[in-house]
């Protein structure tokens, strides 16, 4: 899980905390190529083994009422590609919803997403594009993309500065979507650590350009020598519901 969770897993000293403040601000030109190698650097690294983990997926509606599902993590290492593998574990009779992010070296992701368990006529699970994976994944505050983390892969990204974030140097970036598909994400802002290249916290925001989430990583437990993230929350600004992904660490 640890290179799965690549951009969530930094180090503990970013629970330490800490004042914002600005340290550079490149210029336009220099801040575009530096943004294009770091969401290159970003996107390329697979898990170096398989891997399954177990989660809990803790959600709080708009109207504050909390839903707790069961999950399950796997990756998958291939020769051409690498797969997460999400599933949750419902208490009967309901389904479980199980999605496989497929992650290309060169290409964008591709979605598998459906229902599992429902009759022997289940068709299987449907294969989506980016640009249709905008949707919640079991219901939750996190869409497909957002487990996918397919912003890396818009062509436009720039680092807008350098500024702390909870203690911790972090490259600014900036990654802008040119198709603004109503719906979805048209611009994502991330803050991402210096030293680790983990993945701090981030902004979402509509095709209208309005706040629409905030992710943020929480707590760390050191597992067999290494820490390894615990748990990361997703916030939907707009209706103020919000899930908290927890991760089982033994």
């Amino acid at each position: 899980m640890r290179r799965l969770f690549l951009l969530w897993a930094v180090a503990l000293a970013i629970l330490l905390g800490g004042n914002r403040s600005t340290l550079a601000a490149p210029s336009y030109e220099k801040g575009l190529d530096e943004g294009q190698a770091l969401a290159k650097r970003l996107r390329t690294p697979a898990p170096n083994e398989n891997s399954e983990y177990k989660g809990i997926l803790e959600m709080r509606d708009e109207n504050g009422q909390r839903t707790r599902v069961p999950i399950q993590f796997a990756t998958r290492v291939n020769v051409k590609d690498w797969r997460a593998i999400y599933e949750t574990n419902p208490a009967a009779p309901k389904v479980a919803h199980r999605l496989v992010v497929v992650h290309y070296t060169n290409g964008p992701n591709l979605y598998l997403y459906g229902k599992v368990g429902l009759t022997t006529t289940n068709p299987g699970p449907t294969e989506l594009t980016s640009d249709q994976a905008a949707i919640p994944f079991a219901g939750s505050d996190f869409w497909l993309i957002d487990l996918g983390l397919d912003f890396l892969h818009w062509p436009y990204q720039r680092i807008l500065k350098t500024e702390m974030r909870r203690g911790r140097s972090c490259r600014v970036l900036e990654s802008i979507d040119p198709k603004r598909i109503a719906g979805g994400y048209s611009r994502v802002v991330s803050w991402i650590d210096v030293e680790t290249d983990g993945l701090i916290r981030a902004e979402a925001y509509d095709h209208d350009s309005h706040l629409l989430k905030e992710f943020s990583v929480g707590s760390f437990k050191k597992v067999k020598g290494k820490w390894e993230l615990q748990d990361m929350e997703i916030r939907n600004d707009q209706t103020d519901s919000r899930t908290r992904l927890e991760f089982k660490l033994d």
